[in-house]
């Protein structure tokens, strides 16, 4: 009989130690199935959003190859969707290589769940056999009469009945096991599907990109002919470009100094007058905004949606960016872009990126700028063919302030976005949201 009794307890330990082995390989594989699912839908998300800018794009190049002669618009624009496909593209590499991670995964969890299932039967098999050696009803009176007391013999009675409940747990964790594996392997069958219309995906998408280089070699040859013109037409618009910097650091100039002369008159009242009059002198250009309550308190505000503000048009791609950098065609030619140049759609509605008061609406040739502050902080909108405000008037984010003016010749609806923080020019792109 002590035989039997070692035998049982040797076995519930075992069976014990395996089912929690077991149970962390699942709870480990279905946290890392749950961090994959949560990595792919994130790149899932990308990858739909760059395909909907892919696709505006080719919106905005069908009204470019409208026009009579081909643009720099079109290249540029053409430029920019070659980008989104090698994102796209990079992209698709990324969610394959996470795919065959978690192929390997799911492997080895599968391996490591079969070799624990395989020890599981065979141990669940030794103790149906000394059970059914040892299940007469003599065995397992004698195991309980042999008892020194009355609590012992009780304790054993209690024990033979948890040791029938314990074959039936067991039983069960085998065939839960074995549910639990099947659906691990419909998982990786269906991984290897997703990996394979992934491999479809990437090669249709690198087949368009060469289609898209080969039309971009076309736009260039077709623009070297018309490269004097070309150069004119863009020292034009440098000068112009220039002529509204030069008029816009001019009004923020006296705003700020306004806005000094204010503090002065107001320090000039206290007992302490020459002082605040020199630290006020020693005030940097763009803190001398500050002069209200609500100017602070719009300046915080500002700040703090920095990386989140609305684009001034609902939808469009960024056709220049910020700062200097070679031009798309001649590379001994350098853009000094203040802020921004954002390509959209026809008729597209210019609005107002933040909550602030218009304090100039400035008419280039035949354009109009509209410059809105947000306590020390500035938004220029140009390139607009009709505004909708005046100076003094009050703004909320997204309100519509004007029409972009579109470029019939070349099919072009761009407008032209600066930020600035008092006299300092600040790159928009690090203060509009991500799309």
């Amino acid at each position: 009989m002590p035989t039997i009794v070692f035998f049982y307890n040797s076995s519930s330990f075992l069976f014990l130690h395996r089912r929690r082995f077991l149970f962390l390989i699942i709870v480990v594989f279905s946290h890392s199935f749950s961090v994959f699912a949560q990595s792919k839908h994130e790149l899932e998300k990308k990858k739909d959003q760059i395909q909907k800018d892919i696709d505006y794009t080719n919106q905005l190049l069908n009204l470019t190859k409208k026009s009579k002669t081909t643009s720099l618009s079109h290249l540029v624009t053409l430029n920019k969707k070659i980008i989104f496909r090698n994102d796209l593209i990079s992209t698709i590499s990324t969610e394959i290589n996470v795919v065959d991670k978690e192929i390997n995964h799911v492997s080895t969890n599968i391996d490591s769940l079969n070799n624990g299932l395989d020890r599981l039967k065979m141990q669940y098999s030794q103790m149906l056999y000394y059970a059914y050696k040892n299940q007469s009803s003599y065995s397992r009176l004698m195991f309980i009469f042999s008892s020194e007391g009355f609590n012992q013999a009780f304790k054993r009675v209690i024990y033979l009945r948890q040791l029938s409940d314990y074959r039936l747990r067991q039983r069960d964790l085998i065939l839960q096991l074995q549910d639990s594996l099947n659906g691990k392997k419909n998982k990786l069958q269906d991984v290897r599907l997703d990996k394979k219309g992934l491999l479809v995906s990437q090669e249709k998408q690198r087949k368009q990109l060469d289609e898209e280089k080969k039309e971009q070699v076309v736009v260039l040859n077709n623009l070297s002919t018309r490269e004097k013109k070309l150069r004119s037409d863009l020292k034009e618009k440098q000068r112009k470009q220039q002529q509204l910097s030069a008029k816009i650091e001019e009004i923020i100039k006296k705003e700020i100094e306004a806005a000094r002369a204010s503090a002065k008159k107001k320090s000039a009242s206290t007992m302490t007058a020459s002082k605040s009059v020199k630290k006020l002198e020693n005030t940097n250009t763009a803190s001398v905004l500050l002069n209200t309550p609500a100017n602070i308190k719009l300046s915080s505000d500002f700040e703090n949606n920095k990386g989140q503000l609305p684009w001034p048009v609902e939808k469009g791609i960024i056709s220049s960016s910020f700062g200097r950098h070679a031009h798309p065609v001649w590379h001994d030619v350098v853009i000094n872009n203040n802020g921004i140049d954002i390509n959209s759609s026809k008729g597209a509605r210019a609005r107002a990126i933040f909550d602030g008061r218009v304090i100039y609406v400035v008419q280039v040739y035949d354009k109009y700028a509209v410059l809105v502050q947000h306590g020390e902080y500035f938004t220029l909108y140009s390139n607009l063919e009709k505004v909708f405000v005046k100076a003094e008037d009050r703004v909320i984010t997204k309100q519509p302030i004007g029409i972009v003016q579109t470029n019939d010749e070349e099919g072009k609806t761009e407008i032209h976005l600066e930020i600035w923080r008092g006299s300092n020019k600040m790159n928009p792109e690090a203060w509009i949201a991500t799309r």
